[in-house]
């Protein structure tokens, strides 16, 4: 069960929803997206987005005409670094 923060720009107001790995997101037409997908492999049992990004996701869908792979699109920053970063070289400009 993941604790859903949701933004709403309507209402300048934030909504809580409380909602099962296969149930879908809140604002979200023809089940296109899950709270699954949209956790990805985050650990966290709160996630946060807006109604806005929610509204956006449906109409890119719509457009798209296709599934949509999700997997890496709504982690955040600090979990997102799955490579090695490589060593840069470094000049000094005196």
């Amino acid at each position: 069960m993941a604790k859903i923060l949701i933004f709403n720009n309507d209402s300048n107001r934030m909504e809580t929803y409380y909602r099962g790995e296969v149930e879908r997101m809140p604002y979200n037409n023809n089940r296109t997206l899950t709270v699954k997908e949209f956790r990805g492999s985050s650990k966290s049992s709160t996630l946060w987005t807006t109604k806005r990004t929610m509204q956006s996701w449906n109409t890119t869908r719509y457009l798209y005409g296709a599934p949509i792979p999700v997997g890496f699109a709504f982690k955040r920053p600090w979990e997102r670094r799955t490579w090695i970063p490589k060593p840069t070289l470094r000049r000094s400009c005196f």
